[in-house]
């Protein structure tokens, strides 16, 4: 059960579970980067890797793939996992799959899939005691990072943490301006926005689809998330008045200036990715409770996606 649920299990405002996940982040990282610190499961460097998931588990997926590789740990390509099955083809020395529930349909027919194949399988799960698990030769275990809203917040930005951490990353920085947000106030035109575009670079090109995935789940909007460079290549035709782009990663040269030109809001900050993912967590929580929706239990969406045989 998720340490959440003791206190969440009674909750009955709308939201409740997800403000009390999100603001848990800061400690649950640096959990898990001290936990990183203590373990050596995850494939050696050299290996070629593939990293799998579904959902914000598969954004998760890409900034890890991407930061692994740029740091020169070997090649490391992320798929969805209904895409996946390329793997035993493409001779990955091994696969780690990120799932919160320890339950979803597609994670589970992969790793059934990889069995017996001499492909090492390493998961990242919430959930402990889950099918998932039986079916992995290593299991990085992160129940204290397990939540009860349906929207993910903490599990993702924890399993990265301890990713990145994996590689050798000081996140130091990460914990204090994500603590530094929760305590900021947002601002109106965040608030009364029409629409939001999420950009990314490198590995927060992850980053960004999973703030577009968030503002979506959360309050039911229409976002969209694109490579930074990309998107002056025909996404900037929708930037106008009441409208944001958003960037997760140091800005371009010019494209702040182009956005502003256009008459959208371009939000920019010098602070930590992780952490403005977080900022995104908590404006997407505001603009949900404004539309006098339940984050929580979000229309359409269940915990985990189990599908019939």
């Amino acid at each position: 059960m998720p340490e959440s649920a003791t206190t969440a299990s009674a909750a009955t405002l709308p939201g409740q579970w997800m403000r009390e996940e999100l603001q848990s982040q800061p400690g649950i990282w640096e959990r898990a980067i001290r936990q990183a610190s203590a373990e050596r499961l995850l494939p050696d460097r050299g290996a070629k890797v593939a990293v799998v998931g579904c959902g914000t588990s598969w954004f998760m997926a890409q900034a890890f793939a991407s930061a692994r590789e740029a740091a020169g740990h070997g090649i490391t390509d992320a798929f969805a996992a209904s895409e996946a099955a390329c793997l035993p083809a493409r001779g990955y020395d091994a696969v780690v799959a990120i799932t919160r529930s320890g339950t979803t349909s597609e994670i589970l027919d992969l790793m059934s899939s990889l069995r017996g194949t001499g492909t090492r399988t390493a998961l990242v799960l919430g959930a402990t005691g889950t099918p998932a698990a039986e079916l992995a030769d290593a299991v990085i275990a992160l129940p204290y990072a397990d939540e009860t809203s349906v929207v993910q917040t903490r599990f993702a930005t924890a399993a990265l943490c301890y990713l990145l951490s994996s590689l050798g990353w000081d996140l130091s920085d990460a914990v204090a301006d994500a603590r530094r947000v929760l305590e900021e106030s947002t601002p109106t035109p965040l608030l009364e926005a029409g629409q939001f575009t999420f950009l990314g670079r490198g590995w927060t090109v992850g980053l960004a689809h999973e703030a577009a995935l968030k503002m979506r789940e959360a309050a039911q909007e229409w976002t969209e998330s694109y490579p930074a460079m990309e998107y002056r290549h025909g996404p900037i035709a929708i930037a106008a008045p009441g409208r944001v782009t958003w960037l997760l990663a140091p800005e371009p040269a010019g494209l702040g200036d182009d956005v502003r030109a256009a008459g959208a809001r371009f939000e920019a900050a010098d602070r930590h990715p992780l952490a403005e993912l977080v900022r995104v967590h908590k404006v997407a929580l505001e603009r949900a409770l404004a539309a006098g929706l339940n984050p929580d239990s979000p229309r359409n969406l269940t915990r985990s996606v189990i599908l019939d045989d």
